[in-house]
């Protein structure tokens, strides 16, 4: 392979996206579970059961080159969740931008997650930015961005009304089970994912593809292929060339593996076409460990980790 692919990859990222990367084709994440749940072990005379945990870490390439490394933790008690998020880019690229990123969500789940708490920070050589957002049943009732957006004309204006009933790019990543309420349904794929991740609104269309079988470190057994759809709903600019490349976007798809001893899917892998080559962030390894499960998978070790996620520019 010649030096010129990677240098006009790597010229595209420190311009526009090396910041974006980590904020939109990952979905990093940090702050801190809501209260109550520590209120509510308090309460509880009997020793609760262990949760369940699950930790991936990923590999991010783009156009074919590696370009960092992400890592993915969740922790599932009943119907309480919390999960962290982690991405570095590496490599020259990671040299020339300083790309990374970490990020935390935390709520409760029934057919859908409900966020309570979400938060990011990721940081490039020359620029970082921070979100923090409160929220009860899944509804925003604070968010605040540092440093503040710019106030630009062109962008559709977010609503009150579109911060109702959403989820943040954390949250979003963890697919409930549905219909019969077994983890390799179809009907699993077919959902919609109203995201809002404190400064744009957005839809991820989610259609069921295929299932197919999957081996990797810790994990063995079928995945659900899901398409993906990028609808722009508020924050955006509707007519930047990110925005319309996307909503026209095809070639979007997530594989969603279930988390064993809960009702609970998660991104094996996560492929998105961008506008310099296609956005790969797959699974290196699988680890799980606490309540005992029934799904094909295998290695477990008990552990808090950090994960990342495929999620949509919106600019």
């Amino acid at each position: 392979m010649s030096a010129t692919p990677d240098h006009r990859t790597i010229k595209t990222l420190t311009k526009h996206a090396a910041g974006r990367l980590v904020v939109s084709a990952l979905a990093v994440a940090a702050l801190v579970a809501p209260a109550e749940v520590a209120a509510r072990t308090g309460r509880s005379k009997r020793a609760p059961a262990p949760a369940a945990t699950v930790a991936v870490d990923y590999s991010i390439n783009l156009a074919g080159l590696p370009i960092g490394t992400a890592r993915l933790a969740g922790s599932f008690e009943r119907d309480r969740y919390l999960m962290d998020v982690s991405a570095v880019l590496t490599g020259l690229v990671g040299a020339i931008t300083g790309g990374k990123g970490s990020a935390r969500a935390s709520g409760t789940f029934a057919a859908a997650p409900q966020p309570g708490a979400f938060s990011i920070a990721t940081h490039t050589a020359s620029s970082g930015i921070a979100v923090r957002m409160a929220l009860a049943h899944g509804n925003v009732v604070q968010a605040e961005i540092t440093p503040p957006l710019v106030d630009m004309q062109d962008r559709v204006p977010v609503t009150p009304a579109n911060k109702r009933g959403i989820l943040d790019p954390v949250s979003a990543l963890l697919m409930p089970t549905q219909g019969r309420g077994e983890p390799l349904d179809p009907e699993n794929c077919n959902r919609t994912l109203p995201v809002f991740d404190g400064a744009t609104r957005f839809n991820v269309v989610l259609s069921y593809a295929e299932t197919r079988p999957v081996q990797k470190p810790g994990y063995a057994g079928p995945v659900l292929v899901c398409t993906a759809r990028y609808q722009a709903v508020a924050g955006h600019r509707p007519d930047r060339p990110g925005v319309k490349f996307m909503e026209d976007n095809r070639e979007m798809s997530v594989w969603l593996a279930p988390v064993e001893g809960t009702r609970v899917l998660l991104p094996l892998r996560i492929s998105v076409l961008t506008t310099v080559g296609t956005n790969i962030i797959e699974a290196t390894r699988w680890s799980q460990g606490g309540t005992a499960a029934t799904t094909g998978t295998a290695g477990a070790e008990p552990n808090t980790a950090s994960l990342a996620q495929a999620s949509v520019p919106g600019e």
